[in-house]
């Protein structure tokens, strides 16, 4: 007779079924991110972008995230501007016949971009990042099979093959990135006969047909419900692991390190099922071959009944052991691990123009050296820290940036470095924008100031930091107000300036620049809009700083990188290069290990 798993009653093939309750949630570190935005019916059901609970630490599928959101902004940005003025009011409105506070209603063009795209099976493009698996193929599966709308569910609807050897097969829409180091997915059965189940759960290439079960040809590896035998790429199987029916949960899981493969029952693992599993592009894939029989995946979006967050987990600490197990010796003769690391950190603040700090930190260096020596006819060398005037200089133009005075950091530069400027057009466009961003930030803050008198008031409400233009507001406000005309009669004049400088300018990267910061003006206050508030944010300070004085290094025949973000960047490198083929890269993160560094607390 034919049954339905307990739970699986309700599904319906036209419409979406709800979560299901059976399962515990082992996955306690589950997130979904979801990308349901309705960008004008853009984005369809089935493109929500998520992240298995036991992905959570992977670089490969922080990569993918980054690039999902880049290209929901790349959709939301190719929108028309509607209801709202062009840029043409910069020359069309002049300054003077404004009244306060009016520029907050300009609006900005938007510059169109690339659509979204989320095409299956989109994976012959090597360079391109390898998204994970979310649903089944409708353009890769077999005959006498129906998909649920969601692409989630499958049901056999043909009648009952006479040939042993005949299935119907469905791939997942993207194959397993071996980046990820593991890969799990698991297989409900839905509904079928408890007696006599012929579904295979497994993985393929694209190579194997469509009409014969998943394992019984080359590149292809499955395990069989009606025998409970393994098969690896042949139609002749082992026994490996109990029967399984409707009701039943079957979880595949690659381990792309050792090349192995492992399934599990109803949230118990099994032994290893498959050893040398070939390297290619591996896609989940299940296959199906008697009337009624459904089965339902979940490849990371629900909670897994089996806890394959653990096993990811032991993965991370062996190469956390193996890294820390490391020698360090050869690295840099004659000094141990510690004196490697002092001396890094002390020419990157040397590097970075920290002179004062530097001292300081090696005076504390030679301190600890002293203290530990026990040996008085040992004489301890200092660290000799000497005055550097170019160090001096980048570090006031530093200073002034970081402080949000873009004026007082071009005086510099073209006081001390004239021709780095000029030189580095992309470096003076940059400090030009920083230099407008800051202009609606202080008339954002004057706006605030006049909105509440006499309050102080700080304005980056995620840091608790005030702007760096003055933390009191009790002057008087017939003051405050002539500040803030003022203020909005330069930003506007400054803008049409900056219009008119690049107005003939072809390049992308600026007209997208310019679009962004232009976008500052269509918000009444903007350090409170989520849409551009972040255009705002002090750490923009940070990167204009740097790019600055990596210019200014350059001109002066040094290398614009310190030894430690050099080190830092090879590591990243050699990471990267040690996870392609899932090696042990794939379960170590520089963004975890930075993250767990011990924060300095504020004094």
């Amino acid at each position: 007779m034919d049954d339905t798993a307990p739970g699986f009653e309700s599904l319906s093939w036209t419409a979406k079924p709800g979560p299901r309750p059976h399962l515990p949630a082992h996955s306690r570190a589950f997130k979904t991110l979801p990308a349901r935005t309705d960008f004008e019916g853009a984005l369809q059901a089935g493109d929500n972008f998520f992240i298995p609970s036991y992905l959570q630490a992977s670089d490969y599928v922080r990569k993918l995230q980054e690039a999902h959101k880049a290209k929901l902004q790349s959709l939301k940005d190719s929108k028309p501007a509607t209801g709202v003025d062009s840029l043409n009011r910069f020359s069309t409105l002049p300054p003077s016949s404004l009244p306060l506070g009016s520029y907050r209603g300009m609006s900005h063009t938007i510059i169109e971009r690339q659509p979204f795209s989320n095409d299956d099976d989109d994976d012959d493009d090597d360079d391109s990042l390898a998204p994970l698996p979310s649903r089944w193929n409708k353009e890769d599966m077999g005959p006498s099979i129906e998909l649920q709308p969601d692409d989630l569910g499958v049901k056999f609807v043909g009648l009952k093959s006479p040939m042993e050897h005949e299935a119907s097969v469905v791939r997942a829409n993207h194959y397993m990135p071996p980046q990820c180091g593991v890969y799990y997915f698991e297989v409900s059965i839905v509904a079928g006969k408890r007696e006599d189940c012929t579904i295979c759960v497994g993985f393929s290439t694209k190579a194997p047909h469509l009409e014969r079960p998943v394992g019984w040809e080359p590149e292809s590896w499955g395990y069989h419900g009606d025998d409970g035998r393994a098969f690896p790429g042949q139609n002749v199987g082992r026994t490996y692991g109990p029967k399984f029916h409707y009701g039943d949960t079957i979880g595949c899981g690659v381990n792309f390190h050792d090349n192995t493969a492992f399934f599990t029952k109803n949230g118990v693992r099994l032994n290893v099922a498959f050893h040398d599993i070939a390297k290619g592009k591996l896609y989940p894939a299940v296959s199906l071959k008697k009337p009624s029989e459904q089965i339902r995946a979940n490849f990371g979006e629900s909670p897994f009944m089996y806890n394959i967050d653990d096993i990811v987990k032991e993965q991370q600490l062996r190469v956390a052991r193996d890294i820390d197990r490391a020698d360090t010796s050869r690295l840099e003769p004659g000094m141990n691990e510690t004196e490697l690391v002092q001396n890094l950190v002390l020419q990157f603040l040397q590097h970075d123009g920290y002179v004062e700090t530097a001292r300081a930190f090696a005076q504390d260096i030679q301190a600890q050296k002293v203290a530990l020596n026990t040996d008085p006819n040992v004489k301890i060398d200092g660290l000799n820290i000497k005055d550097d005037e170019d160090a001096n200089n980048r570090q006031r133009i530093r200073m002034a940036i970081l402080e949000g005075d873009v004026d007082k950091a071009l005086k510099y530069t073209n006081a001390f470095y004239p021709h780095v400027l000029r030189d580095n057009e992309h470096v003076y466009f940059r400090l030009q924008c920083r230099r407008f961003v800051e202009m609606v930030r202080k008339a954002a803050y004057l706006n605030m100031k006049k909105g509440l008198p006499g309050l102080p008031m700080d304005i980056d409400k995620d840091t608790g930091d005030a702007v760096a233009w003055g933390d009191e507001m009790e002057t008087d406000q017939g003051e405050s107000q002539s500040e803030l005309l003022e203020l909005e009669r330069k930003m506007l004049e400054y803008g049409q300036t900056l219009q008119a400088q690049y107005a003939n300018d072809t390049r992308k990267e600026i007209s997208n620049t310019l679009n962004e910061i232009w976008a500052l003006l269509a918000y009444k206050n903007p350090l409170k809009e989520p849409q551009v508030s972040h255009l705002l944010d002090r750490n923009g300070r940070v990167a204009v700083a740097e790019e600055l004085n990596s210019a200014i290094l350059l001109s002066l025949g040094k290398s614009s990188r310190a030894a430690l973000e050099k080190v830092y960047a090879q590591t990243h490198v050699l990471l990267e290069d040690l996870r392609q083929e899932g090696g042990d890269g794939a379960f170590a993160s520089l963004h975890d290990i930075m993250n767990g560094v011990p924060k300095t607390p504020d004094l």
